[in-house]
């Protein structure tokens, strides 16, 4: 699947796109004319990927089991295929940061937990953390493996709680305008303090709906403030 970049230095952020979008979908909505500022300072280099969720929990016309089957192999493309890419072109030392907003914030959030010791840190914005929130009634392990709100307060592997412990960079975020879930924020948030895991949880005003307006001023102020 194609892959597209933006700068030259800097640490990496990877973006995730937000439903059935693509790799283009952060230029086209110009959060990365709103980045641009860092980017061209050389604070990041930053990578954009396809979604499969067309492929996926947003596909009407496939079996619920095939859709968990594709969400995984999605998760293992970023472990296998974009962390080593990213590392290729900029270094083995070089921080990975994952972000992304709505459903992209869930993938993000679920790909950090799943693999610290790859993925230094997380941007959520406007997430929920409960993957039945898109599987339409469809329950089974896998699922359960990948919705961070059922997984989380179950993990017991001390070796992978100290490594996400470890992050300085576990950052939720979300409005209270039109179509935000500040609440899913809160709980998963608490979730995380039961556990031990620093975290950053903002949740902004009413003026702030789920949409690109939004995303397009919360990331440039993370990245400006917060790293």
């Amino acid at each position: 699947m194609p892959i597209v970049t933006y700068g030259h230095y800097g640490f990496a952020l990877l973006l995730v796109p937000t439903a059935s979008a693509d790799y283009l979908e952060y230029e086209r909505f110009q959060m990365i004319d709103a980045l641009a500022p860092q980017i061209n300072a050389g604070k990041m280099k930053v990578f954009s990927v396809n979604s499969v969720n067309n492929e996926s929990w947003l596909n009407n016309h496939m079996d619920p089991r095939d859709k968990i089957i594709r969400h995984k192999q999605f998760n293992d493309y970023i472990f296998n295929e974009v962390i080593p890419f990213i590392k290729t072109h900029t270094s083995a030392d070089t921080p990975v940061y994952i972000c992304g907003a709505s459903f992209g914030a869930l993938h993000s959030m679920n790909l950090f937990l799943q693999r610290p010791d790859l993925i230094n840190g997380v941007i959520a914005m406007s997430g929920v953390y409960d993957l039945t929130e898109y599987t339409k009634g469809y329950y089974d392990e896998d699922v359960y493996f990948n919705s961070p709100q059922h997984y989380m307060p179950n993990m017991t592997d001390h070796n992978l709680l100290e490594q996400i412990r470890k992050s300085s960079h576990i950052h939720i975020f979300t409005g209270s305008g039109a179509y935000e879930d500040p609440g899913a924020g809160g709980r998963f948030a608490k979730i995380l303090y039961d556990k031990g895991i620093w975290y950053d949880l903002e949740i902004w005003g009413s003026e702030w709906k789920h949409d690109w307006p939004t995303w397009n001023h919360a990331l440039p102020h993370y990245i400006a403030t917060k790293f």
